[in-house]
Parts: structure tokens; sequence; C-alpha cells
């Protein structure tokens, strides 16, 4: 059975040993070092900024996350999203039903954009953005330099709603989120 549901402290360590490799291994974040449950579960404490993760038969074998696209106050309506699945949870579909839920919950708290970067290469991350309709936005040259390699960004965007004059301000997903999808 597979169950998605909004992460809390509890799932820290879970994440964080999902994270790490991706840290300590590859060029797909641009972290050098690996958070620890502790720095995870600080991360997650934004009530607007929901985290998911993605259970199968109990596991957690994923998370997506969002965050602020920018500080300043003027991108509020903008986030950016993460995903990160397990190597057990790869290749069948879970982290396209994972980023799929964050999209909507994003979308009821009146968020308007949402933005994936994807340092470069990687095409799992290029097609899961391309099937739920994001779109490129753009791509940084040589930004980011980890073992020992200058790497691209690309950035991906997908609208959520359309912009209004008067757009709402972004609710808190605590309310929202107990409608995930199992």
């Amino acid at each position: 059975m597979v169950l998605i549901r909004t992460a809390g402290a509890a799932d820290a360590a879970a994440i964080a040993a999902i994270y790490g490799p991706y840290v300590e291994t590859t060029r797909i974040s641009f972290e050098e070092v690996a958070p620890d449950a502790a720095e995870m579960a600080r991360r997650m404490a934004s009530p607007l900024h929901p985290w998911l993760v993605i259970e199968q038969d109990g596991a957690i074998v994923g998370y997506a996350s969002s965050s602020p696209y920018h500080r300043r106050r003027a991108y509020r309506w903008t986030v950016e999203t993460s995903i990160y699945l397990a190597p057990e949870g790869q290749g069948r579909g879970l982290g396209q039903e994972l980023l799929t839920a964050l999209l909507d919950l994003l979308t009821r708290q009146d968020y308007v954009t949402a933005i994936g970067a994807i340092a470069l290469p990687n095409a799992a991350s290029i097609g899961l953005h391309e099937r739920l309709g994001f779109t490129p936005a753009g791509t940084y040259r040589g930004v980011g330099f980890k073992f020992g390699e200058w790497t691209d960004v690309s950035l991906w965007q997908k609208d959520l709603a359309p912009r209004t004059a008067t757009p709402q301000e972004p609710l808190s997903f605590g309310d929202l989120s107990a409608s995930l999808r199992a």
C-alpha cells in the first residue's frame, strides 16, 4: 500500500537518510555536507511550505518539499519544489504521485507558481517535471562547483493559478493537508 502524507519531525531521520546519499555522492544537490535529522526537522518547520512523504508498506521511500523561491516579499506567491526518492522508490511512478500531491496542496494554498531547479544532467527529473506540466524557464551556466566540476542548473516553471491584480496571501498548509491522496 502507498500512502502520501504530511511529513513531521518524527520523519526527519528517514528524510535525512534518503537525502544524504544525494549530497555525498552526486551533483544533484549542491550541499556538500549531508544534513542530519535535527537540521531536516528545522527545515520542515514552516507553516507555509509543506513537506510530504510517500510510504510503501509503512516505510518512507521518498519525500517532496517546498521552500521560498526567494526571500524578498514580492516572491511570496512562488515556491521552489524538490523531490528525492530512495533507490527502492525509483522507477515505479511514485515520484509523479508524490510531486502531484505536493503541487495540488500548493495550489490549494494559493501559490501561483512552482519552480523546479534541476542540476544537469538529470534526464529522470526533467522527464518527471515535463510530465507534470513544468516548462523550461532558463538555464544558469556553471553556477555550482562540486566534485571538481562546474554544473549547470535548469529552471522549470509550472503555473498553479492565474496571475491577478489582487492575489490571495498563501495559506498555511496545516488545515489543507488532511485531504492528501492515499
